[in-house]
């Protein structure tokens, strides 16, 4: 299985390069054999990476990802950031989401031209009643405006941050000309991208999204019918026009999308 996610030391002296090459995603457990999957791109993992490198004074950070998990990246963002090493982030073609919020942790972010850096809100699944719906709501908010502040760290006076939220609100793609303009980027790279799998890239970010709606949405009508009276009349077989709904079908559901997120 190819590496996506990878540290090592640079040929120069003191140098540690880091390439953050697909989702960030956090140490996760086996449902079926309660076996712990340790994850590449978590905060634990780079923990130990930099922990394991204490002489670095220069970290370089290439970044090609369309996100992942907000609380690892976030963690993530926060090692760097008060990492003593002189850090600088290099945008190999997408710095999407929680992404690009690492890419602030470092002293000097370089784009390419033709690179591209996509910021928007945080989102989550919620299930439950209307006080807790509306708590999921409330919670968000906060997480959303913690994360802000990162970019407002990195851009100091180039953005206010209404404008961000505006932004934020929008899902926007920047280009690096914007980047520059709103003081998310230091400077241009000497040479464009490699965007010959910017396409592919792109498809997943979309097929991420619509896949994530579809769960949830599937997700809420088979809780729904689960909490609804059966009687025979919904016991009727498929034939019939019902279709019993039993819960393992959940598990089946989500253990089939992750499955194929795995394969994407």
């Amino acid at each position: 299985m190819k590496t996506m996610w990878e540290i090592k030391q640079a040929a120069e002296p003191n140098t540690l390069d880091l390439y953050i090459y697909g989702d960030v995603e956090s140490d996760s457990r086996d449902w079926w054999t309660d076996e712990v999957i340790c994850s590449e791109t978590s905060a634990n993992a780079f923990r130990e990476k930099l922990e394991s490198n204490p002489e670095v004074t220069q970290i370089n950070i290439y970044i090609n990802s369309y996100g992942g998990s907000v609380f690892e990246g976030t963690a993530i963002y926060n090692q760097l950031k008060r990492h003593p090493a002189h850090k600088t982030a290099y945008i190999d073609g997408f710095a999407c989401s929680v992404a690009s919020v690492i890419a602030m942790a470092a002293d000097e972010v370089v784009m390419p031209k033709n690179a591209l850096m996509m910021i928007h809100n945080m989102w989550v699944a919620a299930v439950g009643n209307a006080a807790e719906l509306r708590k999921a709501a409330d919670d968000l908010d906060r997480i959303n405006a913690a994360g802000r502040q990162a970019y407002l760290l990195k851009a100091g006076e180039k953005i206010a941050e209404d404008k961000l939220v505006q932004m934020m609100d929008a899902e926007t793609w920047l280009t690096a000309d914007q980047c520059l303009e709103y003081g998310l980027a230091d400077r241009y790279a000497e040479v464009d991208a490699d965007l010959s799998k910017a396409a592919e890239v792109l498809q997943k970010v979309n097929w991420n999204v619509q896949q994530q709606m579809e769960v949830q949405k599937s997700l809420a009508a088979q809780l729904q019918a689960l909490t609804e009276p059966r009687g025979g009349e919904q016991e009727c077989d498929p034939a019939g026009g019902k279709e019993k709904i039993e819960p393992e079908s959940i598990m089946q559901m989500l253990t089939g999308f992750f499955n194929e997120k795995k394969k994407g």
